[in-house]
């Protein structure tokens, strides 16, 4: 952590999931914060350069545990999957919680005090869904490890535009919760990406100590 030019504090986010349209949103406001001197977002492909972006090129099989960019105020993980791309519950749970539990013990070791989740409206242990237990036992896994603040934001249907790779059921949910819109609950409406993505860096710049939870209708709509 840094002083900027007004003095106030520099801080430096580790952003995982960068390529994901809730990361790739995630890297771009916290590049145009004021209070962000520097992104580290590790992908597996490159990202746009940036003066301020570090983006270390790595597989997450194979996640380096010593690596200095461990170290940062705090991190925020979008790193996530489907079912449907996953091809097996066996591969969708180690991305959506192998992964991501080890990325966040390897920051927490290095000192990372803050780590902010990009969970699911209805995440649960106890979920009859095998998706919603595997987000609930993420969060509880993360939890254990110790982090000072810890944020589970638990967006509805993410609205983020065309998806690189089409997802048949997320749309045709999209297109029923937007038709339907005025007699959805607020809870179950459509999230855009950029309102998750801003949720998650007000959690980090701004932590609360504990466990918080931001539920999908708490999350600001800036539509």
């Amino acid at each position: 952590m840094t002083e900027g030019s007004t003095g106030r504090s520099s801080k430096t986010l580790l952003i995982l999931g960068g390529t994901g349209l809730v990361g790739s949103n995630l890297i771009e406001q916290a590049l145009a914060h004021p209070q962000v001197g520097r992104v580290i977002a590790p992908t597996r492909r490159p990202l746009v350069i940036s003066d301020r972006l570090l983006n270390p090129l790595l597989d997450f099989d194979e996640l380096p545990a010593n690596a200095p960019w461990w170290q940062a105020d705090a991190v925020l993980c979008a790193l996530g999957t489907t079912l449907g791309q996953a091809g097996s519950r066996e591969q969708f749970y180690r991305v959506d919680h192998d992964y991501v539990l080890q990325a966040a013990n390897y920051a927490r070791q290095a000192g990372t005090p803050v780590f902010v989740l990009n969970s699911s409206l209805g995440a649960a242990t106890g979920s009859r869904s095998f998706y919603l237990r595997t987000k609930g036992k993420t969060e509880n896994d993360i939890e254990g490890l110790g982090y000072g603040s810890v944020t589970h934001v638990r967006p509805s249907l993410l609205d983020g535009g065309v998806r690189p790779q089409f997802r048949l059921g997320e749309s045709m949910g999209l297109w029923l919760v937007k038709g339907l819109r005025p007699l959805v609950p607020p809870r179950y409406q459509a999230v855009s990406t950029r309102d998750v993505a801003a949720a998650m860096l007000e959690a980090a710049l701004q932590p609360a100590p504990g466990v918080n939870i931001i539920e999908s209708e708490q999350i600001r709509r800036s539509t």
